[in-house]
């Protein structure tokens, strides 16, 4: 049972990796294409929906996965714990990072500043640098992940 939940746990934080890995290389290259004409473009596909769709769905499925791993494994040592924990803390720490920084530059590119070409490059530019920076975070959740589960895997083997 502790083995199912850290992959799943796994598998959810790998999706939010691919996802905003997905954000940087192919949707704000896009967006910051030609400024102020890519952001016209990038708000009429976005109409029914847009990433944060995704996020918004999986983000706290994300955590709640990662908390209930952490419980469940809780016993399974310190290791293992500390894994886990840091897995979480980043989750938690990502969306904190969402909500305080991208989600002010979301709702200038795609429902502010209509002509503004310096305050869309500017958002723009902040966005796409920190978006690596919440890339990075989510790899580092993703491997604490893989490790907590290593650590599971290790904590069942029996001493030689």
């Amino acid at each position: 049972m502790k083995k199912a939940f850290a992959f799943v746990s796994i598998m959810f934080m790998a999706m939010l990796l691919g996802a905003n890995f997905y954000n940087s290389v192919v949707d704000a290259k896009s967006w910051g294409g030609s400024i102020p004409d890519s952001i016209v473009t990038a708000r009429s596909y976005f109409k029914a929906v847009n990433p944060g769709t995704f996020y918004r769905l999986v983000s706290p499925i994300n955590q709640v996965i990662a908390l209930a791993t952490l419980i469940v494994c809780w016993r399974s040592g310190k290791r293992v714990r500390v894994y886990f924990g840091v897995a979480l803390l980043l989750a938690v720490l990502v969306d904190a990072l969402t909500f305080g920084f991208f989600y002010p530059r979301n709702a200038i590119l795609f429902s502010g500043a209509e002509g503004n070409v310096e305050v869309l490059t500017k958002a723009w530019s902040e966005w796409s640098g920190m978006n690596w920076v919440r890339s990075l975070m989510l790899a580092v959740g993703l491997v604490c992940s893989m490790k907590g589960l290593d650590s599971l895997y290790g904590a069942s083997r029996p001493s030689a």
